[in-house]
């Protein structure tokens, strides 16, 4: 099954899911037992939202070991983590304005978990339960901001840094989900999640020891090797296998 999440009118937005090219809204929120509401509407009369409820996103660095070696760092004994705000989050096909104070504005695409239920402690045989999906997400990073901090808050936490979607699937194989960027319809990132250092229930695992994960959070699982520099006017593409394509474009 597909979430997706939609525009009403006066910018209030509704979970539905998606057959074919029809939305069926739902009648409360997708996290429990999702129940239609008997209508439905056409996908390409919609404006599409980020299809989450975050009050947080954390993400996973370095967990692919080709993009630790593009820029010759050590390789992590143990999941690297940083959270980016929900101000950084961005609707797919979704116009961004490079910030003028970095020369070095980077996609990496990734897959990300929705999470449906209160997670904490999780054990790493059970972890699937505790997810709504998987979806899309770009890692924008303003790069010679974050080279130059010890930390990445300012070069991963800008506005608008985390495009998400198009849609929320279930049922995908977690350890088999491919993963390509194109730029301007090159591609140039081409990984799949079985070629992450932690797998999915791993670091859902590792990150619900130290924080609470909330219905509706975001975490997003680390980038594959090629991440890239994106300038005014491209286009960037993140497509998950049997998710969708996350577009933006770069103003």
């Amino acid at each position: 099954m597909k979430y997706a999440k939609y525009y009403e009118s006066e910018g209030k937005t509704r979970w539905a899911v998606l057959e074919g090219e029809r939305l069926y809204p739902l009648k409360g929120l997708p996290y429990d037992l999702p129940e239609k509401d008997g209508t439905s509407l056409l996908l390409k009369d919609v404006k599409l939202a980020c299809p989450a409820d975050a009050t947080k996103i954390v993400a996973v660095g370095r967990n692919y070991y080709e993009h630790v070696m593009e820029f010759h760092n050590e390789v992590p004994k143990e999941p690297m983590l940083f959270f980016k705000p929900t101000t950084a989050l961005l609707d797919p096909d979704s116009t961004l304005e490079k910030p003028a104070f970095t020369n070095r504005f980077d996609y990496e695409g990734e897959i990300a978990v929705v999470f449906k239920k209160k997670a904490k402690n999780v054990r790493k045989e059970e972890a699937l339960d505790y997810i709504l999906g998987y979806t899309c997400l770009n890692d924008i990073t303003a790069r010679d901001i974050q080279l130059s901090d010890d930390q990445w808050t300012r070069g991963k936490g800008l506005d608008g840094s985390a495009p998400v979607g198009p849609f929320v699937a279930d049922g995908l194989p977690h350890d088999g989900i491919g993963i390509k960027t194109y730029l301007n319809g090159e591609l140039r990132q081409d990984g799949n999640t079985s070629m992450m250092m932690w797998d999915i229930p791993s670091v859902i695992a590792y990150v619900t020891t130290y924080f609470t994960m909330l219905p509706g959070d975001i975490l997003t699982c680390g980038t594959p090797v090629n991440v890239g520099p994106m300038v005014p006017g491209d286009v960037v593409e993140v497509v998950g296998e049997g998710i969708g394509t996350l577009r933006t474009v770069i103003r």
